[in-house]
């Protein structure tokens, strides 16, 4: 479990599963109140550090809708009393529906919904500005999410690798979905730098690139 903080806010990083998956808690230290990112497997991680910490989960946030991302999203809202956000793309159960530009306060945390379509429809990144921004699966250190599964769309992958995430501030930390990359974080400046999907190619030369070519 690794640590960030800047501010009042306060990240933990949580290794989950036997699929390299991360689980996220994001906090204001100020006020105690506290998001739950990606929640799946190894729960009792989660309510260990909400209950050490002191902090009430506010919501629980799903970067994207596959399963092992969401499994543990019902356990944790009966438990701690959160509200479920989606992206509106999703087809599945959720409190609250999200879109583009939304904004997602915890305490004085404010996270900007960017939506990022490619390695599925509803797929999210979440932006704390000056801060940190979380990836899901659009982008993970050196490399970015799959985009040959259903509801995958490459030419959706290069529009939100190139007109969204490469314009992010780039001094932003860099929490991806899985820690499949050389180190569990990154900055947007690192990855623009040393990331292979994020080198600068035409849409057809990605789309090449990924496999995907006509």
């Amino acid at each position: 479990m690794t640590t960030s903080t800047k501010t009042t806010t306060k990240v933990l990083q949580i290794p989950v599963g036997q699929m390299a998956n991360f689980t996220y808690i994001v906090a204001d230290e100020e006020t105690g109140e506290a998001a739950v990112i990606d929640p799946s497997w190894d729960l009792e991680e989660v309510f260990g550090a909400l209950k050490k910490n002191g902090w009430k989960a506010k919501y629980v946030i799903n970067t994207h809708s596959h399963f092992d991302h969401v499994l543990g999203n019902e356990q944790v809202a009966k438990v701690t009393g959160a509200k479920i956000v989606q992206h509106s793309a999703s087809q599945l159960d959720k409190d609250i529906a999200v879109s583009e530009g939304d904004v997602i306060e915890v305490g004085g945390v404010r996270m900007r919904v960017v939506h990022t379509p490619g390695h599925s429809k509803d797929s999210v990144c979440l932006v704390i500005d000056g801060e940190a921004v979380f990836t899901g699966d659009t982008l993970f250190v050196g490399n970015c999410g799959r985009t040959d599964l259903p509801g995958s769309d490459p030419r959706e992958m290069y529009r939100s690798l190139f007109e969204k995430v490469a314009r992010f501030d780039e001094k932003l930390v860099m929490y991806p979905g899985h820690n499949y990359g050389s180190s569990p974080t990154s900055t947007i400046g690192r990855e623009k730098k040393f990331n292979h999907v994020l080198q600068p190619r035409t849409e057809q030369e990605f789309l090449e690139f990924m496999g995907s070519g006509d």
